[in-house]
Parts: structure tokens; sequence; C-alpha cells
């Protein structure tokens, strides 16, 4: 059964020559962004703001997660300018705050790992006061490869638990929660100074304990900051939404997840991973 979109989903609709400038930067080094790739709700607002979560390592991932809308055709080779091209956007846009992600690469022997430590030196040579935020893959749990990721230096890691594990058969068939719980304790274990983060999509078919037991296990690893999103389903060849979870039960959701621990919390319907990532 569809279920009708209720108000609080409802985005509005913007547009100003900020966007298109934003866009046409993107553009013109050959670059992607995850706020349109993933075809994020609040990509407007973002590029309104002046900001974008950059997307390195081509535009096509090897999994075959439900609820994503970055296509799974053949992988991109990876672009040796790309590293070198972030940095001069990041200085372009003028940010204080820098958030990168990737597609999953695992075709790659080093999965990408060496192009994110690129990117970070490129920002660190060309913007040195600009503080940077790694979303990135579970590296299939190779130390190695995180420890060349971490050895970069990023002020925030951010590895996304997407959702509960109960629904990881149907969600995330070809990701482990464990993995993803174990990278992020990783993290914490031999760089206590780097801040971590994590994220989950709401009204897959969860119950309120299930979040909560998530809460706890990313807590138990010292997660310091939870982003909590509604899932929107991007076509029909997506997962369906199961519920729109209210606003208000995402209120109490931060509420809870502050009470145990976390430092920052962003929990509302149309919150995503790197929403106003910079005033985290």
């Amino acid at each position: 059964m569809h279920l009708k979109k209720p108000e609080w989903i409802r985005v509005k609709i913007q547009g100003s020559s900020t966007m298109s400038k934003v866009n046409s930067l993107i553009s013109s080094l050959s670059l992607n962004t995850v706020c349109n790739e993933a075809n994020c709700p609040n990509r407007m607002e973002c590029y309104e703001r002046g900001t974008a979560a950059f997307m390195i390592l081509g535009r096509n991932c090897t999994r075959n997660c439900t609820f994503c809308n970055v296509t799974r055709r053949k992988p991109d080779k990876v672009d040796p300018m790309e590293p070198e091209n972030v940095a001069k956007a990041v200085v372009k846009l003028k940010l204080k705050h820098a958030v990168i992600t990737s597609v999953t690469r695992d075709d790659l022997a080093d999965q990408g790992a060496n192009q994110f430590a690129r990117v970070v030196e490129q920002i660190r040579k060309l913007a040195p006061h600009v503080s940077i935020e790694l979303l990135i893959p579970d590296m299939q749990g190779n130390k190695e490869l995180i420890d060349i990721i971490l050895n970069s230096e990023p002020n925030i890691l951010n590895h996304n638990v997407e959702t509960v594990p109960e629904l990881y058969d149907k969600v995330r068939s070809m990701a482990v929660f464990e993995r993803s719980i174990e990278l992020l304790d990783y993290v914490k274990k031999t760089r206590p100074h780097i801040k971590t983060k994590s994220g989950m999509m709401l009204g897959l078919g969860e119950t309120k304990e299930q979040v909560l037991n998530v809460f706890k296990r990313l807590r138990e690893v010292d997660c310091d900051m939870l982003t909590l999103g509604q899932y929107l389903q991007p076509t029909k060849a997506h997962i369906p939404v199961v519920e729109y979870v209210t606003p208000e039960q995402f209120e109490e959701y931060k509420e809870i997840a502050l009470s145990l621990g976390f430092k920052k919390v962003a929990s509302a319907p149309l919150v995503r991973s790197s929403y106003h990532a910079e005033d985290f």
C-alpha cells in the first residue's frame, strides 16, 4: 500500500543564482555531490547556504542497498585530479566545514581509502582552516585501509549504520551491522581525538525498542554524534516506506539519545547525514 506523504515531509521548492553557481562549480570541476546523486530533499537549502557534500570515487556503487538512489552500474575510473578539484571547490565555496563521502568501491584493491586520504591532504594544503568530515563505507572491515583514512587526520569520521540490524537483510544485504559497529569502535580506540558520527533512517518497519538498542550499541563504542531522518522512497523500484515517523517521535528519540551520552544529535524527518554538518 502506498502511504501518502504527510505535511511535515513536504519540501519547499527553491531556486536561486546561488544554487546555480554551486551546480556550475561542481560541474566545471567534474565533481559529484551526494546531494544530487542521492536525491537529498535538502539539497536546495544547502546549496542556498553555499554548502555541498562531495561524493568522490565516481557515481556508481558496487553494492545493492534497496534504499539508496545512487546508481549501481559499472564503477567509474578513479580520477587522479579529484582530490585537488575537491579542495578547489572547498576554497571557492568558502566552506568552514567540508563533508566528503563516496560510493562503496569493493572493486578497488584499497576500496578508495587512498583517495579519501588524498582529498584530506589537498584540502589541508589549500584550506588549512577548514574542518573535515569523512563519511566512509565500511571498507569491508579492513583495518589497514581504515588506518590509511585515519592517518589523514579528519576531524570527524562518520559511518552510518543506516537501520536496525533486524532489517539488514531487506535493506543492506551486502553490509553487516556488527562490522559497522566495529569500525566505529576501532576509530575511537585507535584515534580517540577524532569525533565519530553515525546515522539512521527511520520508517522502514523498525520498532522503537530496536531503535533504542542501536543507540545503546553506538554509545557502547563511544560514538559522539547521531543523525536521525525519515526514509523517503526514491523510486518505485526501491524499498517502500512502512511508516512516516512524526516530528514528535523524532524529538523524543533526540532527547533519549542525548540522555544516553551523545554529544550532538540531529533528529527530524528531513535530517540527513550531512545536514547542517557545519553546526555540529
